[in-house]
């Protein structure tokens, strides 16, 4: 790893815990609607920050406009997503480009996050885009956070991949990201810990779980603390963050556990959230 990107690196993995806690605050590259909870990115941004979330994804156009509650603080890095997805668009998991490297280098990001999603429609062109931001992140030094995760059709599309797939399609996505560049791969939950020991276990590089969903605060941080027996670093939370009625209290938790000083049950209570955890 060169120099630049170790130094990133240590801004998005927290290197005294070895531990990190994403928020994925990017769905509106890709989902196919403005989900509810995207409507006031500087509080979210705030949230995130107070609640010790060690970055936030957002895409360079909001790398512009929150620069200014970026600045003000030391204590949030910035991953800029660079593809977005062509959810209307006749064929079906089509991800582009939409910005270089160079360009999050230049807007001053601490590293980059795309969505690689691997389907038929599309295979041959994700892994030469996955392959092509791998090799810009090696030249100037930006770490590159993969979401080798299910296909983005999986937003009420009623197409069942994790069903359909399964854990041979995220071990396998997350091992050709590794291979193709990536210093940190993000995957779906598979269902256990054992299962996801073994995507953990078919790459070199650190592994975070994907929040997905809403579910309960308990389910989510029960899972999160699961993912972290089974060899994750951490978590990337979107939904589960930004569409929670207190989101800061929620990453609070997130962070407690993710850094192993609360059980699920104990970061509830600690952060007076309700251990059902009512689902918005």
């Amino acid at each position: 790893m060169s120099t630049g990107k170790a130094l990133r690196m240590r801004r998005i993995i927290d290197p005294a815990t070895q531990s990190t806690l994403m928020f994925a605050f990017s769905h509106g590259t890709s989902s196919p609607e403005v989900l509810p909870g995207l409507e006031n990115p500087a509080a979210q941004y705030e949230a995130a920050r107070e609640g010790g979330a060690d970055c936030i994804f957002i895409a360079p156009g909001l790398v512009h406009s929150l620069a200014e509650v970026a600045g003000a603080s030391r204590d949030l890095a910035v991953v800029a997503k660079i593809t977005s997805t062509a959810s209307r668009g006749g064929t079906k998991h089509q991800e582009r480009l939409i910005a270089s490297v160079e360009h999050c280098a230049e807007l001053g990001c601490d590293g980059v996050v795309a969505m690689i999603p691997f389907a038929p429609e599309n295979e041959p062109d994700v892994i030469s885009l996955t392959a092509q931001i791998g090799e810009a992140c090696d030249r100037l030094g930006m770490p590159y956070v993969a979401e080798a995760e299910f296909p983005n059709a999986y937003y009420d599309s009623g197409d069942d991949y994790a069903k359909e797939w399964g854990l041979p399609y995220l071990k396998r996505s997350a091992r050709l990201c590794a291979e193709l560049g990536a210093d940190v791969v993000k995957s779906n939950w598979p269902g256990s810990g054992e299962e996801f020991a073994q995507i953990v276990e078919a790459v070199s590089v650190p592994v975070v779980v994907a929040g997905g969903s809403r579910e309960s605060d308990l389910d989510l941080l029960q899972k999160v603390a699961d993912a972290r027996a089974a060899g994750a670093v951490g978590c990337s939370v979107g939904r589960n963050i930004f569409q929670h009625d207190r989101p800061a209290a929620m990453v609070a938790a997130l962070s407690q556990v993710v850094r192993g000083t609360a059980s699920p049950e104990d970061a509830l209570e600690s952060n007076d959230l309700g251990k059902a955890g009512a689902v918005a």
